[in-house]
């Protein structure tokens, strides 16, 4: 995973070219890649939703970018909880299963065994269940499934 680099931390001061307002919040970049957000996309889906609906209704309602920076200060204040509470409480799981969807190519598939593991820490220690928009009711659901017609390595 690519460590965030402050840029307090450089050798060359960073100017930003084009700050933000004194009236919007400041905020901390979450610090992460794509596979960590990917592996937890479902769980932040579930614990941000309340801000998640609030920045889309916000963008909904108007087509200003600036119209909605605080709506969307806030859904990344919430991901910053979220991640770095899995870090505190299933770091190993999360950190082996964003390994693997880095290791292939983003692809759940490859990756269910590991993703069965962190979605029982989470499910443990901090109460989530990863859910999937549109399963229908008494399916397993795919992240579920024992014995997928798919998988890493066809035969």
């Amino acid at each position: 995973m690519s460590r965030y680099r402050d840029p307090a931390e450089s050798s060359k001061p960073y100017k930003d070219p084009t700050p933000l307002p004194a009236d919007v919040p400041k905020v901390k970049e979450l610090g992460v890649t794509s596979a960590p957000l990917k592996s937890a996309a479902f769980f932040l889906g579930a614990y941000c939703k309340d801000y998640n609906e609030d920045f889309m209704l916000c963008k909904s309602e108007n087509r200003d970018p600036a119209h909605c920076l605080k709506e969307g200060r806030r859904v990344t204040r919430c991901a910053q909880d979220l991640i770095t509470k899995l870090r505190e409480n299933c770091l190993a799981e999360f950190e082996k299963h964003w390994g693997c969807l880095e290791n292939n190519n983003q692809e759940y598939y490859h990756c269910r065994k590991d993703e069965r593991v962190l979605n029982k820490c989470v499910f443990e220690k901090l109460g989530l269940v990863k859910t999937i928009p549109g399963t229908p009711e008494g399916k397993t659901p795919i992240h579920e499934v024992k014995n997928p017609v798919f998988t890493g390595v066809q035969r």
